[in-house]
This record gives structure tokens, C-alpha cells and sequence, in this order.
């Protein structure tokens, strides 16, 4: 691949400055709505990990001792400057993610909410205190940051998975080490340097671009207490696997297959409507994006006419284009692989009602329609696969206890969704299916941040969650038992000295 080193250059943000970039290996970076390159990126190894960790282990120490409230107050001010920079941040994710302005926005939204429950960090992190739990003894717990903590972040939410690690981490007393997506890196740094604006000491924030050797780098190194990581399932089991035999904490999200079971009583209109945001919206890159609608006994043939009649009305094009209502995929492979996954459909017996293949491509990026494969197989490729592209397949059950089977016996646990009218009908769902989120009538059941977040099943490996969950993560418990007694007489003076004080 040629490199075009004239291109501005994204570097490592290290030491709480931007690193001049080397003559090093770089990347391009495209832009997913017209295939072009927009600028290059520095590909860092293990010296640039190796900087970034011992860094941030040195501000580590001067950060743990910061009480928590003046941490806080750097995390408010970076709070308002999202809130100040909102169109530059999401303008960065549309031009190298693709995602539509909109959607970008309000990614940045739940990045914002993600800070709020940092702000909450001295609630978080109070102990418990028993007294007199023997004679003249008493026992108190507290919890303690970790020193330096890891981040490996996604493409497809470049600055809200981003933030709600690395906020979290900080308020908790961590120094932290960002390795982004090698295909939408500026944001991160960007965040880095707001951060650094809002008063975060040099160091205590590291951001270092890379690919794999980076990434290893990161999991073997003796000065990294914990790693989160969001990505395919394939990797996250490598990631928790490699990063615990080293002895960290490890929380790594999956990959997701996730599933809106459709009642007959169900609102059919609202359902359709909810079955191509969920599915098609952002190009169907996202981990907790439907991918298929389980149609429950009659309601099957409405939802499918009606999910068509709205799929066909999708409007694909650039993400900064207006009145559009999704963009590209990422990749010319990632078009490959969904222009695969339709043809190997139809191949396993699948109906291909809506053919995303035979929507023109507004341009030269990596476009391609909403598609709708009705009568999918629980056997075939395209229920096994993540496929992560605007692809819905539809199932049919023959009732709740069906539909329930369905989804529990998919090896993905992280969301799903009812449709339905029925009180009852919701509560045994809603009780009885094995995933992480679960909505009722809500087709994306992403928590708000003050609640945990993370699937079950091949979804998730490791540790607590994202979100309110992660200050356990980010921090290790330590119990004191006490017992304080007068001074005997006798004992030398400083012995009775060392007891008074």
C-alpha cells in the first residue's frame, strides 16, 4: 500500500503532548464514503508502548494521591468541553467511521453521560466500616486504583467506548493507555488533548496508534494491571485469554447476534419502524444492533411486508450528507464480506426479500443497501456469523417458549428485544432469556451509563462491565482490621511514643 507522507499525520499522544511523527510504518486512513485516503496514521510497536506504560506509570502514583473530588473536577471540565467540541468530535467520526452526522452526535451524547457516573466517583468508592467485630477491634474496606490501566477500542464508536474506559479509569486514580481503531484514530487523540485542557496531568492519558504488535505489547507488559477491550468475539476470547495467564484484570466484549422476538399481539407498525433503526442504522455496525427478528406464530408475513416497505425506504449515502439515514461500511473487505454473506444466504435456502446489493452506490466508498433474508435457518452461515452490516434475517417461531429457544440456544448473549402487548408475555422473556440487555418494546436495549453494561454467553470474557460497573473494575478492594490499645507501662519510650501518635 502506498503511503502519501505529504497527508497530515495522526501521532501518539504521550506525556501529555502530541509525539512528531517518525519515519517509521504508517497506515492510511480512508474515508469510507469515497474510498480516498484523508491522512496517515504512525503504526507504534512495543517502543512506543513501552514510552506510553512507563509514562503513565510515573503519573500514576502523583494521580492515586490526588483526592478524589479534585479528580472529579477535571472530569466535569472535560465535560464541558464535549459538550463545546460536539460537532468538531462528531465530524472526525463521520469522515473516517462513515456513521451519519446525527448518529455521531449522539454518540457523543452517551459519552457525556458516561462521564456523569465518573463524576460520582467519591460515592463509588466508598468503603464499609464494622465496629467492635471483636473486643477493642474494628474492621473498615476501602478501594485502591490499580496503577496502569489499558484500553483497545473499536471502530465503530470511536470516542464513546474510548470515553467511558478511560474516564472511569481516571476517576478512580489510574493512569491509562488508549490504543484505538488504526482506521479512526484523530478522535482519540483529540479527546486526549481536551482532556489535557481540561487539567489532566501529562501522562496520566496516553494514546498510542497500532496494530497488533502494539496490542501485544500492551497485554504482555508487567506494568499493565488491567486491560478493556471492545471488538469480535474471536479476538476478545485471545484478548482475556493472553492478558489473564499474564495476571491482569481483563474485561473483553465480543461480538453479539442479537435478537427482537416479534409477538403476534405486538404494535406490527411500531415494531417494523424499530426493525430497521435497529438493523440498519450505522450500517449495522454496532455490537448491540439487531440482526434478527424472531416473527412469533401469525405475525410473521405482516412484519416482513412491512420491514421491506421501510428497508426499501432507507436513504443511503454520505454520512455528512443530509436527510440521510446511513452511510458506508468501514471497508472495501467489509463490503466484501456482506456482498458474501447475501449471496451464501440465498445458496442455504434464505428468501432474499430486500437486496441491498442492487441499491446503485452513491459514489465510489463501500455502499450498500439494507437487505432483508426471510426463512433463515438456525443452521446456515448467516445466523451463525456476525456479519456487522446492514443485513436483517428473520426467523419464525411457533410461540414465546419457540422464540425463547431461538435465543438462548444462539451462543450470543448480548441483548435482545420483545414486542409485545402482553405484560406476561414480556416478564417470562424478560426472565427467562440468557443476554446481558434485555428491552421490552425498545429495540436497542442499551442501558443508561448509570447502569452496567455487558452481554453473557461468547458476548463477554472476564471482569465487571462497562459503565457503573466499571469502578470495581478499575480498582481492587483492601479490608483493614484494627485494634488500638493505651501504651503498657514499661515499654521504652519510643515504643510509648509511636503508640500515641
Amino acid at each position: 500500500m502506498t503511503i502519501d507522507v505529504s497527508l497530515d499525520t495522526v501521532t501518539h499522544w504521550i506525556a501529555g503532548t502530541a509525539v512528531p511523527p517518525t519515519d517509521g510504518p504508517r497506515a492510511n486512513i480512508l474515508d469510507p464514503a469515497t474510498g480516498r485516503v484523508i491522512r496517515t496514521v504512525v503504526l507504534g510497536g512495543a517502543d512506543a508502548v513501552e514510552e506510553a506504560v512507563a509514562d503513565a506509570r510515573t503519573a500514576a502514583e502523583a494521580w492515586a494521591a490526588t483526592p478524589a473530588p479534585a479528580r472529579a473536577s477535571v472530569l466535569h471540565r472535560f465535560r464541558a468541553l464535549l459538550h463545546e467540541h460536539t460537532d468538531e468530535l462528531a465530524s472526525l467520526i463521520t469522515a473516517e467511521q462513515g456513521k451519519t452526522i446525527a448518529d455521531a452526535r449522539g454518540e457523543i451524547a452517551r459519552s457525556i453521560e458516561a462521564v456523569d457516573v465518573s463524576l460520582s466517583v467519591v460515592q463509588q468508592l466508598k468503603g464499609e466500616y464494622a465496629d467492635q467485630v471483636a473486643n477493642g477491634v474494628d474492621t473498615y474496606s476501602f478501594r485502591q486504583p490499580l496503577g496502569v490501566c489499558a484500553g483497545i477500542t473499536p471502530f465503530n464508536f470511536p470516542v464513546m467506548v474510548a470515553v467511558s474506559m478511560f474516564t472511569a479509569a481516571i476517576a478512580c486514580g489510574n493512569a491509562f493507555v488508549l490504543k484505538p481503531s488504526e482506521r479512526v484514530p484523530s478522535a482519540s487523540v483529540r479527546l486526549a488533548q481536551l482532556m489535557s485542557d481540561a487539567g489532566l496531568p501529562g501522562g496520566v492519558l496516553n494514546v498510542v496508534h497500532g496494530d497488533s504488535e502494539a496490542v501485544e505489547a500492551l497485554l504482555d507488559h508487567r506494568d499493565v494491571a488491567a486491560v478493556s477491550f471492545v471488538g469480535s468475539t474471536r479476538v476478545a476470547r485471545i484478548i482475556y485469554q493472553r492478558s489473564a495467564a499474564a495476571g491482569k484484570k481483563v474485561q473483553a466484549l465480543g461480538g453479539a447476534k442479537n435478537h427482537m422476538v416479534v409477538m403476534p399481539d405486538a404494535d406490527l407498525d411500531a415494531a417494523a419502524d424499530a426493525l430497521v433503526s435497529a438493523a440498519y442504522g450505522a450500517a449495522g455496525q454496532r455490537c448491540m444492533a439487531v440482526t434478527v427478528a424472531v416473527a412469533v406464530g401469525e405475525a410473521g408475513e405482516a412484519l416482513v411486508t412491512k420491514t421491506a416497505e421501510r428497508a426499501n425506504a432507507f436513504r443511503v449515502g454520505p454520512g455528512n450528507a443530509a436527510s440521510v439515514d446511513m452511510g458506508p461500511l468501514i471497508s472495501e473487505d467489509a463490503l466484501d464480506r456482506v456482498r458474501g454473506a447475501l449471496e451464501l444466504s440465498v445458496e442455504q435456502g434464505g428468501q432474499l426479500v430486500v437486496d441491498g446489493r442492487e441499491r446503485p452506490p452513491p459514489g465510489a466508498g463501500y455502499f450498500i443497501g439494507p437487505s432483508l433474508v426471510d426463512h433463515v435457518s438456525v443452521e446456515s452461515d448467516l445466523y451463525r456469523d456476525e456479519v456487522f452490516g446492514p443485513v436483517l434475517s428473520v426467523l419464525r417461531a411457533r410461540d414465546l417458549e419457540h422464540a425463547l429457544q431461538i435465543v438462548n440456544d444462539n451462543p450470543y448473549g448480548n441483548g435482545a428485544a420483545i414486542f409485545t402487548s402482553s405484560g406476561a408475555a414480556a416478564r417470562r422473556f424478560s426472565r427467562g432469556v440468557l443476554a446481558g440487555s434485555v428491552g421490552v418494546n425498545i429495540p436497542i436495549p442499551v442501558p443508561t451509563s448509570w447502569f452496567g453494561f455487558g452481554g453473557w454467553g461468547d458476548s463477554r470474557f472476564g471482569d465487571d462491565g462497562l459503565n457503573y460497573d466499571a469502578y470495581r473494575f478499575y480498582t481492587r478492594s483492601k479490608v483493614v482490621t484494627q485494634r488500638w490499645t493505651e501504651p503498657t507501662p514499661g515499654l521504652a519510650p519510643h515504643f510509648v511514643a509511636a503508640a500515641r501518635q
